[in-house]
């Protein structure tokens, strides 16, 4: 039951953004960017959104788009952090990561194109909602995605990989890397 969920609200979200990338102008980025968010994975934040909706009775039209953005900044996460100059994975979802597929600065553009897209996602004017409810949107997303969020913690990953941590450093990485990973 669960998998079947996941998969109908991936596949939402994989629509919408399809769509939404189409009707842009075309560049060299599109098929890094795609194959980075359209990937098959599960998508487990949107199902999160979805649910949270529900309970709040809010419908899943004016869900999607949130859905869509925070996948985009998940999928930016994934692409820098498999680059070898971070953890040097070179398998993501069972496929070859971006950077193997795509090449180095490839990846680190597709990366940073889908955190952007994330942005244009929620404030593009055909998302009808309530311009302050916005601009909080776009505030949360930016906190949880900068230097106070995903990117913070990659560097603290990566300046502590191989040293001995201190607790309280252990704990300011795991509150930085893993809660605003969500």
């Amino acid at each position: 039951m669960i998998k079947k969920k996941l998969l109908k609200n991936a596949k939402k979200v994989d629509r919408f953004l399809i769509n939404f990338i189409k009707k842009q102008n075309y560049s060299l980025l599109v098929k890094p960017m795609k194959y980075g968010v359209i990937s098959g994975g599960k998508k487990i934040r949107s199902t999160i959104i979805f649910d949270t909706g529900k309970i709040f009775n809010i419908k899943e039209k004016s869900l999607v788009n949130i859905c869509a953005a925070v996948e985009c900044i998940h999928s930016y996460s994934l692409i820098h952090d498999d680059l070898p100059c971070m953890d040097n994975d070179t398998i993501r979802r069972g496929k070859p990561s971006t950077h193997i597929k795509f090449g180095e600065a490839s990846a680190v553009l597709a990366g940073s194109s889908l955190l952007t897209l994330a942005f244009e996602i929620i404030a593009d004017k055909k998302y009808l909602i309530n311009s302050k409810i916005k601009n909080e949107i776009i505030k949360s997303l930016a906190s949880c995605s900068g230097h106070t969020g995903i990117a913070g913690g990659q560097e603290l990953d990566l300046k502590f990989e191989n040293k001995k941590k201190k607790i309280k450093t252990n704990y300011r990485y795991a509150k930085e890397k893993n809660r605003k990973t969500f």
